[in-house]
């Protein structure tokens, strides 16, 4: 069994892995959500510091572009098949009966939930946690990481909005806005001061904030800006 799914506090870990269709179906249970938020905030604080440590001399946005691509839905994805999550997570039955198990938004969901409540496990020492997923950012061969790295939609916006503006960041504003507990439905928009720059919409918040900067994108070339 990975390191990560050795817990202290079986509860913990059982409401990590608990999805909310679950619960519909079991009242009573805990969902992960709460857990998924602080598992998200750990992964953004690590990644940004793994890669501040392994490349000295590497520059700000290329540092960005990278943990991008080592916390993004399909990489903890990834991850979290690769730790054994996938047939460990509690799902609703239309949940799994739609591919659960096997949809990259649950599982990167699910991993974030874990990372959040193995925090929580060890008392909230933040070094206990580190050298787990440090293991698995080593994990991702270089190669694969520069790829995607040069790819990612939200990035290429980011760099066009600082270019532009300075120091000011790309914001997205994010709701959920139908779907089914398995299977939620999001509307991501992006903003650079009070200017509204894309939508996107998707099943995953990550997702749709990917198409939204994309369709950003879209409309600068549109527009002929880029």
């Amino acid at each position: 069994m990975n390191q990560l799914l050795n817990f202290h506090n079986e509860k913990l870990l059982r409401q990590a892995l608990t999805h909310r269709s679950f619960v519909n179906e079991n009242p009573g249970e805990k969902h992960n959500e709460r857990l998924e938020f602080l598992g998200d905030a750990l992964l953004t604080f690590i990644s940004g510091e793994y890669l501040y440590t392994r490349y000295p001399d590497m520059a700000e946005d290329q540092m960005t572009r990278r943990r991008s691509a080592l916390v993004d839905e399909k990489q903890l994805a990834k991850f979290a098949i690769e730790v054994g999550l996938d047939f460990k997570m509690r799902l609703g039955r239309g949940a799994i009966q739609d591919g659960g198990f096997q949809s990259p938004n649950l599982l990167s969901s699910a991993f974030e939930s874990v990372v959040g409540a193995y925090y929580l496990d060890c008392d909230r020492n933040i070094e206990k946690i580190r050298p787990i997923l440090e293991d698995l950012f080593n994990s991702v061969p270089e190669a694969i990481m520069e790829i995607r790295s040069t790819v990612d939609s939200k990035n290429r916006f980011q760099e066009w909005v600082q270019a532009k503006f300075g120091s000011v960041l790309p914001k997205y504003h994010t709701e959920r806005i139908g779907g089914e507990d398995h299977a939620p439905e999001y509307l991501a928009q992006v903003w650079v001061g009070n200017q509204l720059y894309g939508e996107g919409k998707a099943r995953g918040k990550k997702e749709a904030e990917k198409r939204s900067a994309e369709n950003a994108l879209s409309n600068l070339k549109k527009q002929g800006l880029i």
